[in-house]
């Protein structure tokens, strides 16, 4: 075949944006963009706790709350402090943003 060197042109309507304005958060988003055991976590700590704290609210073990206090504390979610021989974990800024 060869090319014919024709081609259709028609104008576009609308605007190609997804959205002007973000849609509604739900707690459910919270849980499907963090996965539900981090979703608690950050929502559990609107208070300071330490890990040992929030496994016993939990019903789960020190090292598995552990894990995911370590992957939200990277992310900039959470910000921790010593006292005495316990760390204390709570929520930064951005973690507030997204609880809201």
């Amino acid at each position: 075949m060869r090319p014919t060197g024709r081609a259709v042109a028609t104008p576009l309507r609308g605007r190609a944006a997804i959205s002007e304005e973000p849609p509604p958060v739900t707690g459910d988003a919270l849980i499907r963009l963090l996965g539900r055991a981090r979703a608690r976590l950050l929502l559990l700590l609107a208070e300071p706790a330490s890990t040992t704290e929030l496994a016993h609210r939990l019903g789960v073990t020190p090292g598995a709350v552990s894990q995911h206090l370590t992957v939200l504390y990277d992310a900039g979610l959470l910000g921790r402090t010593r006292h005495g021989r316990s760390v204390r974990y709570s929520r930064t800024e951005l973690g507030d943003e997204l609880c809201r």
